[in-house]
């Protein structure tokens, strides 16, 4: 088992078994992680890997979309497309706090 701790939800702490997916362990453990689509199209699932971002998988395609290189190497991931094999402790921004996203 591994521990995720949920950082901007009180510091929840919960476990997990290996190489689960970080949006699934939020829905099933209450963890909080903002979510709209699941399926890394619409990027509300937006949070940072604070600790442990070595225990996570390779950065996807899809989260290529959202976020950027410099993003990434702040330990940036969609947690819909994310999937811990240890540890993590995950940061977000609550949706009522997040900028408006600019429309073309």
């Amino acid at each position: 088992m591994i521990t995720i701790t949920f950082l901007t939800n009180d510091a929840k702490v919960v476990s997990a078994n290996e190489d689960s997916n970080l949006l699934r362990v939020s829905l099933r453990e209450q963890g909080g992680i903002p979510f709209k689509c699941g399926g890394g199209i619409c990027g509300t699932c937006r949070c940072r890997i604070e600790r442990g971002i070595e225990h996570t998988d390779k950065v996807k395609p899809k989260e290529r979309k959202h976020l950027s290189d410099e993003e990434i190497a702040q330990g940036y991931r969609m947690a819909c497309q994310t999937f811990v094999a240890g540890d993590v402790s995950v940061s977000w921004i609550p949706l009522d706090q997040r900028k408006p996203l600019r429309t073309a």
